[in-house]
């Protein structure tokens, strides 16, 4: 290896650990009971999570410096049975669940009951193979803790709501007259109009390729380097386009809420919404009208220098 390459390592292995030193400090992790070795093991799972596996190591140090690493610290720290974690946890967060639990519910004492169930599984009382299990444990600080502990709530009362209909027979529902029936789970859900609306205005607005790459990636689950083929590219440069579709995303979205008379922590907080919440056809916005393979034999079909 040249030296100048050699060079460059070294300085990016040094970059990485300081970060990582500066990042335990940071994150409170010494107070929640996690080791430095410890919180470095669960930012690299959630690196090769979400990064390519040739990610350069000043890449790395961008997608660590994006993470909540507090929260993050936080909710591992509880997930493995940390006591002083779960107090602190209870005291930020237990009010915010009931109010969460009411948003969705609209009626106070099932909102208490919703929000009651879930502490067992934030908890993490059950056990599998002999090991602790908490839903605490899948939350990776790439956006707040308040808005994952929302989705997870959302989805609780769904879930609920689907077994209770499961314990009722159609016998049942005829002799109280609700044969006719057609209430959804998620109509209980309301998010504020002027997100989606906000939403809907955003994604419309967006050029070809990127509503491609969003729907090849977010919806149809395919993965970087098959999206990277599929544009002959490489799918490090998907990974960043991603990363910065999400941000542009996030700032359009913002901005446009500030043009519906919301505040901008008003309009920071109205995005924690569950995106299951929203009415907007996220996949008919996303869709391109010849299809992607289409889009990219057409994008590989136009001479070069065409500015097309």
């Amino acid at each position: 290896m040249p030296r100048d390459a050699s060079q460059s390592v070294g300085e990016a292995s040094a970059r990485l650990d300081s970060l990582l030193a500066d990042i335990y400090v940071k994150s409170k992790s010494e107070v929640c009971g996690l080791s430095r070795a410890e919180f470095d093991s669960i930012l690299a799972e959630i690196a090769r999570k979400y990064l390519p596996a040739d990610t350069t190591q000043s890449e790395v140090c961008d997608f660590y410096s994006t993470l909540r690493v507090e929260e993050l610290a936080l909710a591992r720290s509880c997930a493995i049975g940390n006591e002083h974690a779960w107090e602190v946890f209870l005291t930020r967060y237990r009010e915010k669940l009931y109010e969460i639990a009411g948003y969705i519910t609209k009626e106070s004492s099932t909102a208490r009951e919703l929000a009651d169930s879930i502490y067992a599984d934030l908890y993490g009382t059950r056990t599998r193979d002999g090991q602790r299990t908490s839903k605490l444990a899948s939350y990776t600080g790439r956006g707040s803790l308040e808005g994952w502990l929302r989705t997870v709530m959302a989805q609780e009362h769904v879930n609920r709501y689907r077994r209770q209909r499961r314990l009722v027979s159609l016998d049942e529902e005829a002799e109280e007259g609700a044969q006719f029936a057609t209430v959804e789970p998620e109509a209980a859900i309301v998010a504020d109009p002027r997100v989606e609306a906000a939403v809907d205005e955003v994604l419309v607005a967006l050029g070809p390729e990127d509503r491609f790459v969003l729907a090849a990636y977010f919806l149809d689950e395919r993965t970087l380097a098959d999206i990277a083929r599929t544009l002959g590219v490489h799918e490090s440069t998907i990974s960043r386009k991603l990363d910065k579709l999400a941000k542009s995303l996030r700032k359009q979205i913002l901005a446009s809420l500030g043009r519906r008379g919301m505040s901008r922590r008003q309009a920071q907080e109205a995005l924690e919404v569950d995106v299951r919440d929203l009415r907007v056809n996220i996949r008919s916005r996303l869709a391109q009208e010849t299809g992607g393979r289409a889009f990219s034999k057409k994008k590989a079909e136009t001479p070069a220098g065409d500015g097309s």
